[in-house]
């Protein structure tokens, strides 16, 4: 058993400071590893960089980094670099995207994205695990005239994949060495995700599920504010679809929101579905006192299946 978290710092002078103190002090109370989103104001590998070598001993990893509008030579070096600095402690996450992060946001066609997916991952794990390639898609080309591979970045980087589609899962459970699953609950894991992962890879996944879950005496208030802070992925069709397999409507209602016991209890509901790993999401939800006091169950499930 292994759990972690995502950080996310809220309005602050330096973020990336108040980053490094989070993942200090979820350090401290035997939080595992360290998790960051990709989003449009840092980039994620080199936030997990500076984590890493700030807070030696933590796991970091990125969840995750859509590939549309990056190419594997690009994402590739960021990973090694980012695997050098945190001495072998780095897992990239990657994702397909949407429309909102393409289209609309890069103004790159959101176009054959299961296509994109396989050739993305084909060029990519070539790269980190030979030091090359001589890849020539339909889609994209990877094949660079100097060398790739960078000293210390060892072993290579492990390649985890935001799937949840059927397809997508296939294609994830042939190229990469796991997903990370968010928003799917232990019902859509156990019965959809886990099965169709297993079923296309070469050797057990992993597979690690991201979910929002907060401790906290203040049950209502959170999770109203979950309700409003969640409420965008059920307009994403890939979360909608795991929300309703779950028998879900509204996004946070896969929220564990309670005391030690309930979060204790559904973190482990997750496990029992399939989960190799859980990382609790927006974990400040209810404040700066309830995301220590989760931090600090975290630690305590750690160290009590160490």
């Amino acid at each position: 058993m292994s759990i972690g978290v995502s950080f996310a710092a809220a309005e602050t002078a330096n973020y990336v400071d108040a980053v490094v103190d989070q993942a200090r002090q979820a350090a401290e109370l035997g939080v595992r590893s360290a998790w960051f989103g990709q989003r449009m104001n840092y980039d994620s590998p080199g936030l997990a960089a500076v984590v890493g070598r700030e807070v030696p001993g933590l796991t970091v990893g990125t969840s995750a980094i859509p590939i549309f509008g990056r190419h594997p030579l690009l994402v590739a070096a960021q990973a090694q670099t980012t695997q050098a600095a945190t001495h072998g402690r780095y897992h990239l996450g990657l994702a397909l995207g949407s429309k909102f992060t393409a289209d609309d946001s890069l103004g790159i066609p959101f176009a054959r994205p299961i296509a994109m997916l396989r050739e993305f991952l084909t060029a990519l794990r070539t790269l980190l695990e030979t030091g090359t390639a001589d890849f020539h898609g339909e889609l994209l080309t990877a094949s660079p005239v100097m060398p790739v591979s960078l000293p210390g970045a060892r072993p290579p980087v492990p390649v985890l994949v935001a799937a949840m589609g059927p397809q997508a899962l296939r294609v994830t459970g042939e190229l990469a060495d796991g997903a990370l699953p968010y928003l799917a609950g232990p019902r859509a894991l156990g019965e959809h995700i886990v099965p169709a992962l297993t079923k296309a890879a070469p050797k057990p996944p992993r597979v690690v599920a991201f979910v929002p879950g907060v401790v906290t005496s203040d049950v209502a208030a959170v999770r109203e504010k979950a309700g409003r802070e969640l409420a965008f992925y059920e307009q994403v069709p890939s979360y909608r679809r795991v929300i309703e397999l779950e028998g879900a409507t509204r996004a946070a209602e896969l929220a564990l929101i309670g005391d030690e016991e309930t979060v204790a209890d559904g973190i482990r509901r997750y496990f029992d579905a399939g989960a190799t790993e859980v990382v609790l999401t927006s974990t400040d939800l209810g404040g700066e006192a309830d995301q220590r006091r989760t931090w600090k169950l975290l630690g305590e499930l750690n160290s009590a299946h160490a």
